[in-house]
């Protein structure tokens, strides 16, 4: 049991780590509450399906081109809709919403509210150590850490990742650097629709591509930010783990709702004793 715990709690970890990730880097850099985040991962699993079904792309080319249709819908919402509400938490949140919803409606009108089949890349699974590993779920945990990685190294090592840190930290002292807030925010907000396109493609073989598969991922990234603390990307990667070891543990000893419901008393509890979250800036 202890090693099927390991398991589930690190791939969970991976995942988990992808889809925050984008939705915090939009909120340190923009001070946007993207509520439509769930709904990008949509555009990634039905681009997917649309990919395999009526193009007839295989799985491996479907994938990075569904992180660039959501990163490309990200840019084009961004200069539209929330350009306008940076800094605006509340306004950004509305539109945010309003987006989401009109997503999701524009995909059950097209396509239902089936779940729509997606061709597995891989199947079955191994035995390692008494621990039964699913081949899709591992190779989906090992992609969400590789980008992870490369996102972490970009916002530190890059002179664009450089600049996103500074736009964060302050706008108005990264403006007198000769940096412009106005072209990293599109960026931004890119890269972080990008990589929740990527965690849509990447679940849509394990769950299928159905209007409802971002609205738990949403869930999941919002409590792992709130844990972690709003904006601080070191925090959502530790949170993500700490959730995904809490779930993975209640759900073995119990259920799945059990799980749910310990989690959101894991915030109530991190909010109590830190209401800026575990690595968060009051």
């Amino acid at each position: 049991m202890l090693q099927q715990f390991l398991v589930v709690a690190g791939l969970s970890s991976a995942t988990y780590m992808l889809t925050a990730l984008g939705f915090t880097l939009i909120f340190g850099i923009m001070r946007v509450v993207n509520f439509a985040h769930g709904e990008f991962l949509l555009i990634g699993a039905y681009t997917v399906f649309v990919a395999q079904h009526t193009l007839g792309l295989d799985y491996m080319i479907a994938l990075p081109l569904a992180a660039l249709v959501a990163g490309g819908f990200g840019i084009v919402a961004e200069r539209l809709l929330f350009r306008r509400f940076t800094g605006d938490e509340t306004g950004g949140m509305i539109v945010a919403l309003a987006l989401a919803i009109t997503i999701k409606g524009a995909v059950t009108s097209i396509w239902g509210v089936d779940s729509q089949p997606i061709d597995r890349p891989f199947s079955g699974s191994f035995q390692l150590w008494g621990a039964f590993i699913p081949y899709d779920q591992l190779f989906a945990a090992a992609v969400a850490l590789v980008l992870v990685a490369v996102i972490y190294w970009m916002l530190n090592h890059t002179r664009m990742g450089l600049a996103m840190r500074a736009v964060a930290q302050s706008p108005e002292i990264a403006r007198l650097q000769g940096i412009t807030p106005w072209k990293t925010y599109p960026i931004a907000f890119g890269i972080g629709c990008a990589l929740a396109g990527f965690a849509g493609a990447l679940a849509a073989p394990i769950y299928g591509a159905e209007p409802n598969l971002g609205d738990a991922a949403l869930m999941k990234a919002f409590i792992v930010v709130v844990l972690g603390g709003l904006g601080s990307i070191p925090g959502a990667l530790l949170a993500a783990v700490l959730l995904a070891t809490i779930e993975a543990g209640v759900s073995i000893l119990f259920n799945a709702t059990v799980a749910a419901l310990v989690s959101f008393l894991a915030v109530i509890v991190v909010l109590l004793v830190r209401p800026a979250g575990i690595l968060g800036r009051s």
